[in-house]
């Protein structure tokens, strides 16, 4: 076999190829992201946020165990034959969201979702890692990123204006159908394999391997364990963001079409975003990056509840993808700066299994809370926590 040449510009039709599958990959929860909370309200008749929520606690959990063994697996099944079964997983969703006559097809429908995506945005950032090796690491993450989170936000937007105009069922639900389809044309027929780019890789790597890299990256280690907690609090923030938005949009009396806005301005900021953010992590502070993206997060959700004005939202929505920009990209290049390339994508896969259990814990959280004490001290407490997350990150992880 020839000596696998590292880099972005060595890589770059496998890496555009990459790109683009991640893109439909993130179309699959934009699918859902505008549309479902209302489904629940006004299609089943679900008032209860906890039971609203559920849908993305099943997300969440079903998600945060696929991440965990996608990293576990991807050296002995291969990168490739990871990304297909995620795309089998994903063909019967739309479907089961189009027919779905009680919440609990919904729940079943997005336990499938959270399998798949953990599946195949775990292979196409293990993938792409392999790919361009150490120097261009931040930039790599921050175009798979971008790639993923603007698809999320244009299909939330999309899916929200066909739902205003032509009903919740079953229109939104094409887009799933196509995205599921050519996802996995492309991955099975189009992608190769980068098992042998880690070998070349490890070659060159003078880090210690780590004798456990579950325990290592979630506690032992400072910079994996504050990456870590970091990321588990941006997705629980984002699962609050996901589930509890829409309602406090809808409660303004906001337009469908206006709510769709808000919630794709968010995601989509946060996809183009990292195109700059991935580049910065390469040679600026990833603990000063992961700081101040945690912390206006933070400011941003608390701000939320003394909003009433549109365009006041939209700006914090803005401001709230500006901060989530400048840690996404930056949790996954340390994560791979910090681990010995052998044990990489297991450490992504222990990183991705905590920053994905944020979404059910989030859901959890957020919608007892919420139903408990009001929809507006639950977005309070989970900005508390997002700041704190950035305190933590200051005060553990080491400079370098």
């Amino acid at each position: 076999m020839m000596e696998a040449k590292l880099g972005l510009k060595e890589n770059w039709q496998q890496f555009t190829l990459l790109a683009i599958i991640n893109a439909f990959v993130g179309g699959m929860v934009g699918l859902e992201r505008s549309i479902i909370p209302q489904l629940a309200e006004h299609e089943f008749g679900i008032v209860s946020k906890v039971a609203i929520l559920s849908f993305i606690t099943a997300f969440g959990f079903s998600k945060a165990i696929a991440n965990y063994f996608a990293g576990r697996f991807a050296d002995k099944i291969g990168r490739k034959n990871l990304l297909t079964i995620g795309w089998l997983m994903a063909l019967p969703i739309p479907f089961i969201l189009i027919y779905a006559n009680n919440w609990q097809w919904v729940i079943v429908a997005n336990t499938l979702l959270g399998f798949s995506q953990g599946i195949t945005w775990s292979s196409t950032v293990v993938m792409k890692m392999d790919l361009v090796g150490e120097k261009n690491r931040g930039l790599a993450m921050g175009l798979n990123e971008f790639a993923g989170y603007l698809s999320v936000g244009m299909v939330a937007f999309l899916t929200a204006y066909i739902a205003e105009n032509y009903g919740i069922r079953p229109y939104p639900f094409y887009l799933g159908i196509f995205m599921a389809v050519v996802g996995l044309i492309l991955s099975l027929f189009w992608v190769n394999d980068t098992r042998h780019f880690v070998a070349q890789e490890g070659k060159e790597s003078n880090i210690i391997k780590a004798e456990n890299v579950f325990w290592n990256t979630t506690v032992k280690d400072k910079t994996l364990s504050s990456v870590t907690q970091a990321g588990l609090i941006n997705n629980l923030n984002d699962g609050m963001i996901w589930g509890l938005l829409p309602i406090l949009l809808w409660q303004l009396k906001l337009a469908t079409p206006q709510i769709g806005i808000i919630s794709a301005i968010y995601p989509s900021i946060w996809g183009v975003g990292q195109i700059v953010t991935g580049r910065l992590s390469d040679v600026l502070s990833k603990k000063k990056m992961l700081f101040w993206g945690m912390f206006l997060q933070g400011i941003a959700i608390i701000l939320l509840i003394y909003t009433r004005n549109f365009y006041l939202l939209a700006i914090l929505s803005a401001l709230l993808g500006i901060g989530t920009a400048l840690v996404y990209p930056t949790f996954l290049s340390s994560i791979g700066q910090a681990t010995n390339p052998s044990q990489r994508a297991e450490s992504i896969g222990v990183f991705r299994l905590w920053r994905d259990l944020g979404y059910a814990f989030g859901a959890i959280i957020s919608g007892i809370i919420a139903d408990w004490m009001g929809l507006n001290y639950a977005i309070v407490f989970i900005g508390v926590l997002t700041i704190l997350s950035s305190i933590i990150i200051q005060v553990r992880m080491p400079e370098k």
